[in-house]
């Protein structure tokens, strides 16, 4: 139970925040490929600069408003049918992220990052709760520690998969 809650809880989390400062170099040339068959002329550095910093921000944004909402959200509808709807808000986000490149959308990652954050918000807040309520009593600090285990997890794998040399 606890491999599966911290892999397909925190562990995501985790490798979402990390993730995005590998793969800088390879968005910011789709940025900049984007616009210029858009507008026929390239990007500017700050402006380039500019539009990587909302995308890396909008996590961070979205993560706010996620946390700001989690309490009110597992009081309405509960904890376990609260963390299934982020479910619902992370496929959505994955499905933006995913198909910009297709869509040659640069604003796509956008809003999936900003969709991403607040999945993330709303998952840490609620993931934790769940997961201590549903663990047996005597279980339950071990549990809700390995819920931080498997962030920093996260956080390690995304930077091993963003290493150059694999």
């Amino acid at each position: 139970m606890i491999l599966v809650l911290g892999i397909g809880g925190t562990h995501l989390s985790g490798f979402q925040m990390s993730v995005i400062n590998y793969t800088s170099p390879y968005i910011q040339k789709f940025i900049n490929e984007t616009w210029l068959e858009r507008y026929g002329s390239a990007l500017q550095q700050e402006t380039l600069t500019l539009l990587w910093s909302f995308i890396v921000s909008m996590y961070c944004v979205g993560g706010m408003i996620g946390c700001l909402c989690s309490g009110y959200l597992t009081a309405k509808y509960g904890k376990k049918k609260c963390l299934l709807f982020n479910d619902a808000v992370l496929i959505v986000a994955t499905l933006n992220t995913g198909f910009s490149r297709r869509a040659k959308s640069f604003e796509m990652i956008l809003i999936g990052r900003f969709l991403e954050g607040i999945g993330a918000g709303i998952h840490m807040n609620a993931h934790v709760q769940y997961a201590g309520e549903i663990s047996p009593k005597k279980f339950r600090g071990f549990v809700n520690v390995t819920c931080s285990v498997f962030l920093a997890l996260g956080k390690a794998v995304a930077r091993i998969l963003g290493l150059r040399y694999l």
